[in-house]
């Protein structure tokens, strides 16, 4: 076993069944051994679990710099420019859009100064590698250790979903939750127990979701949390959330889906056991935009656009920046390369089909025309 299960094993065994919430935040984000934190795991890209969009194409950065340049003149071109990236890896996002900038909007450029927030120390200390060569406009930080931010975009790809959940299921017309507990042989197996916050009762009566008889369900409370956060934080400017979810009538279903909607991934497959092997493989769950959009909405984030992300891609700009990068790139192999990536950002059944984007404005912006630079 490794170290983790061993942990945690002690940890059931003298505390308790553990709530599915508490297990899957070790799982993730254990110092030493969640799969987020562990330096010895290869977690993106061919070799690791899965891959995200700004590894599949430079063209989803690329396009996000050129909404960011527009998000800045809706600002009204104030003096300086902050981003935020809250769970931006190793800086593969953050590279493409300081070069994009650098090369289309110089002027911008110059006025941004970008902060990596990663709560991996190990991808943390890649990033700032990565991004060294644009000395001190990046700096790794915490959103929670800024000052408020004036003028600021705070962007996250793929965050929310990587939340540590509650499960809950619906029994003899009362929910309780899910928690895992140790069997007679050693494995991790679920077991049913009372709710442990009165949040997650709450959290349906919000929304207005009843669910059925036997109904398991996936609660991240922890998008309230982080949204709180954001709002104290930002004073003025946009919240850009890219992830992959549904609206609440959707995503509680009770006859489309009735087991929730975590799931594991190892190697690019689909785990069949989410408890096995806590810290050798990532867990997710589908984010509930209905929350996203209330609590967002209670906080003063006020929802300017909501689009699945090939749609929002390709109002950005994604095919402007795709015809200057071919014009710029002297080998076809490397022009083709990059049409087959952006071919699989926007065409039907693509990847970017099931991710959505969700802009919020924290303050109304400025009635000033926008004029794009090429």
């Amino acid at each position: 076993m490794s170290a983790l299960t061993n942990s945690l094993h002690e940890r059931i065994l003298s505390e308790g069944s553990l709530t599915f919430y508490e297990w899957m935040k070790s799982a993730l984000y254990d110092p030493d051994q969640g799969y987020y934190c562990r330096s010895d795991r290869e977690r993106w890209g061919r070799q690791g679990d899965y891959r995200t969009s700004p590894e599949r194409s430079v063209l989803f950065a690329a396009t996000f710099a050129r909404y960011f340049a527009r998000l800045y003149h809706d600002l009204g071109s104030p003096a300086a420019l902050t981003i935020v990236e809250v769970g931006a890896g190793t800086g593969n996002f953050a590279e493409t859009v300081l070069e994009t900038l650098q090369l289309r909007f110089p002027g911008i450029f110059s006025k941004t100064h970008y902060f990596i927030d990663e709560s991996s120390p190990d991808s943390s200390s890649r990033a700032r590698l990565r991004l060294e060569r644009f000395g001190t406009q990046v700096e790794v930080k915490s959103l929670a250790a800024l000052n408020p931010l004036e003028h600021a975009i705070v962007f996250s790809n793929e965050l929310l979903d990587a939340f540590p959940v509650h499960r809950v299921t619906m029994q003899g017309g009362e929910l309780r939750e899910l928690h895992v507990a140790v069997n007679e042989s050693g494995s991790f197996e679920w077991t049913v127990g009372q709710l442990s916050t009165p949040r997650l009762s709450e959290y349906f009566g919000r929304l207005g979701i009843l669910l059925g008889e036997g109904q398991i369900e996936d609660v991240n409370l922890e998008i309230e949390t982080w949204l709180e956060l954001v709002s104290s934080k930002l004073r003025s400017g946009y919240l850009i959330t890219v992830d992959y979810g549904t609206e609440a009538s959707v995503l509680y279903n009770g006859a489309r889906r009735r087991e929730g909607s975590i799931r594991a991934f190892h190697k690019h497959q689909i785990s069949g056991d989410v408890l096995l092997q806590p810290g050798q493989q990532d867990i997710t769950s589908s984010v509930d935009w209905s929350f996203v959009k209330m609590v967002g909405a209670s906080h003063g984030l006020r929802v300017i656009a909501f689009e699945r992300q090939d749609r929002f891609l390709l109002d950005a700009g994604l095919l402007v920046e795709m015809e200057l990068r071919a014009k710029e790139t002297p080998r076809e192999s490397e022009r083709l390369r990059a049409s087959t990536s952006a071919r699989e950002m926007i065409l039907p059944g693509g990847l970017a089909e099931s991710f959505q984007v969700l802009v919020q404005n924290k303050e109304h912006p400025p009635d000033a025309p926008y004029q794009e630079e090429l």
